[in-house]
């Protein structure tokens, strides 16, 4: 159960086997079965995930529509990063689109966790600096490349939410219609 954590942890920093041993105590296995969420928006992020097992989303919900911010694979820590900061309602809602097995852990545990070993702020660190790039790339790429660019795109950087995400959400991803990534599609199907 712990064999993808440890390979994601040691990418980030060295750690003795007391020290892993000790990071997994802080743990809290959780199972979302799909469509069930991690964090609704307006409560407060007290907690941080490594996804073991399965794919989930953050979105934004405005007048009913919903609004994708990214997809999150096995391998990755998932959390409203804002909120888990400042105590402050969330305004994303984190949900399963396929079973999903997590690894939790508490705000707390992880303040504790920097206090007690400081090298563990390191990979605090490395999180806020991943969001911070994952934002500003999606930023850039929704103000300057066509829907077709960030579709190309989707389609070379990360090839798992082509095969495990439903267009409708690809296209809200991509911040268009379902109708305009099916001409998209269609377009470059034609073009081959």
């Amino acid at each position: 159960m712990f064999d993808r954590l440890k390979t994601s942890l040691e990418r980030l920093l060295p750690l003795t086997r007391e020290e892993f041993v000790y990071f997994v105590t802080l743990l809290t296995p959780r199972k979302l079965a799909k469509h069930e969420y991690f964090l609704r928006a307006g409560e407060v992020c007290t907690q941080i995930a490594f996804i073991n097992q399965g794919c989930l989303r953050y979105y934004y919900l405005k007048d009913g529509d919903e609004f994708n911010g990214q997809f999150f694979f096995e391998g990755a820590w998932i959390g409203d990063y804002q909120s888990f900061l400042t105590g402050q309602p969330s305004i994303q809602y984190f949900d399963a689109l396929e079973d999903a097995e997590l690894l939790v852990m508490q705000h707390t545990d992880l303040q504790n966790l920097y206090a007690e070993l400081p090298k563990f702020e390191r990979f605090g660190r490395v999180l806020a600096e991943n969001v911070v790039i994952g934002s500003q790339r999606r930023t850039a790429s929704l103000l300057f490349d066509t829907p077709e660019e960030r579709y190309l795109k989707l389609i070379k950087e990360r090839p798992k939410v082509m095969e495990r995400i439903p267009l409708h959400h690809i296209a809200s991803y991509l911040g268009i219609k379902p109708e305009s990534l099916s001409r998209i599609r269609k377009r470059l199907a034609e073009n081959r």
